[in-house]
């Protein structure tokens, strides 16, 4: 990995990008995951590079629809293999949902890679991977049809992180609850998704495992009174409503730098 200063100003954001890069070359990230991480980085200025308290709320109500679930899974594509391999494992561990992969640009060289990454990262099962994808989403015709019947298929819950919209959608449609890390609050993954977290998957997945250790021993009825207090729509209002806030305040910010630099030009031309 390309050495990052620690003083540099984007350093955060620069190790991300070396993960990725990591993981593309290792086989785990698609060409397209590079491009669609630059989208989600994009947005992550936007809410100020910080979790925010609507994407906690979002949090907690996920730990909680995962902690009722019967059968929660957690479903992993390369970019989540490269950036939380140990913090997916540490979720199904305190959550006890099963992970498995799925991918879009599915090759079986790609679920081995993945599969490897979180077997290191401790993973004990892992689903989804070569034959074991048997079973077919209905009324999706991408590689992300092919679904484990361990998984997926029989799933209550499913986390989705990095997800595509076509499939939240169709899991929606199944009858299943799904949970979606999108930093855009405007995708068709995060309108269609029960309980979006916009936030950064690096921050939201810890946040998530964090909030299931606190909810763990209540009781069905006190996790089930998170959830129905919990508004999806509404909290992705307050989402929109932050980054249209900072906007303003950053064009504010804007206009004073710019007539500052000004001034300053126009002192120089006076000394």
């Amino acid at each position: 990995m390309f050495e990052i200063p620690p003083d540099h100003p984007r350093a955060e954001s620069l190790r991300i990008r070396e993960k990725l890069i990591e993981g593309f070359e290792k086989g785990l990230v698609a060409k397209a995951g590079l491009i669609a991480h630059g989208r989600g980085e994009a947005f992550d200025y936007l809410i100020g590079e910080e979790t925010t308290e609507p994407a906690m709320e979002a949090a907690r109500a996920a730990a909680a629809a995962i902690l009722l679930a019967k059968h929660p899974v957690i479903s992993v594509n390369g970019n989540v293999a490269a950036l939380v391999p140990k913090e997916i494992v540490e979720l199904s561990e305190v959550t006890g949902a099963k992970i498995e992969v799925n991918l879009f640009y599915r090759t079986r060289e790609r679920e081995e890679a993945i599969k490897n990454v979180l077997k290191e990262a401790g993973a004990k099962e892992i689903l989804g991977v070569g034959e074991a994808a048997s079973a077919t989403i209905p009324e999706l015709s991408s590689w992300r049809r092919k679904v484990d019947p361990r998984g997926i298929l029989v799933a209550d819950v499913v986390l989705v992180p990095l997800e595509d919209g076509d499939r939240t959608e169709a899991l929606r449609k199944m009858g299943k609850t799904v949970i979606t890390i999108d930093l855009n609050p405007l995708s068709r993954t995060a309108q269609w998704a029960n309980i979006t977290i916009v936030d950064n998957v690096i921050r939201a997945v810890p946040n998530i495992t964090e909030q299931a250790k606190k909810l763990k021993n209540l009781s069905e009825e006190k996790l089930k009174e998170i959830l129905k207090s919990f508004d999806n729509r509404k909290n992705l209002r307050k989402m929109i409503e932050i980054i249209k806030n900072r906007l303003i305040e950053l064009a504010e910010k804007g206009v004073y730098i710019l007539e500052a630099a000004q001034l300053y030009e126009e002192m120089r031309k006076i000394e």
